[in-house]
C-alpha cells in the first residue's frame, strides 16, 4: 500500500450554533488541511497520483471556504461548522473528486487544524 500525503491551508471565520462559550461568537481560525490518499498500482510511470494533481485537488476544495464566513458556505450554513464537520466536507469532496477523475487512489484521511495545537481527523 502507497500513502500520498499533502497539506495546504486556508483562512476562514465561523462560529458555532448551540455551543456556549467563546466558540458562540465569530471568530477566525488560519486553518491547516492535511489529506492522505492511498492505493496499490502505480500508473504506467511509476506514481500512485502526481503530487501536482493531489494538491491542485485539494487546493480547488479549499478554495470554496478561504476568506469565508463558514457559517455563509453550503452545507455549513445548515449544520455547523466545526473542525469535525469540515473534516468530513474535505474528505468527501476529495473522494468524489479522486473517484471521478479515476485516479490510483482513494481517501485515507484528513486532518484539520484549527490551531497549532488543536487538530480533528476523519478517516473511513
Amino acid at each position: 500500500m502507497y500513502i500520498l500525503t499533502v497539506e495546504d491551508n486556508f483562512a476562514s471565520a465561523h462560529q458555532l450554533r448551540g455551543y456556549k462559550g467563546k466558540c458562540e461568537n465569530l471568530h477566525g481560525h488560519n486553518w491547516k488541511i492535511v489529506i492522505e490518499v492511498q492505493g496499490n498500482n502505480l500508473n504506467d510511470i511509476g506514481l500512485l497520483v502526481d503530487f501536482h494533481e493531489l494538491k491542485k485537488i485539494l487546493k480547488n476544495v479549499l478554495d470554496c471556504l478561504d476568506h469565508k464566513n463558514l457559517n455563509e458556505v453550503v452545507p455549513f450554513d445548515t449544520i455547523n461548522p466545526s473542525s469535525e464537520n469540515i473534516c468530513k466536507y474535505i474528505y468527501d469532496k476529495i473522494s468524489e473528486e479522486l473517484r471521478s477523475g479515476n485516479y490510483n487512489a482513494e481517501m485515507r484521511s484528513v486532518t484539520v487544524w484549527e490551531s497549532a495545537t488543536s487538530r480533528c481527523s476523519y478517516s473511513e
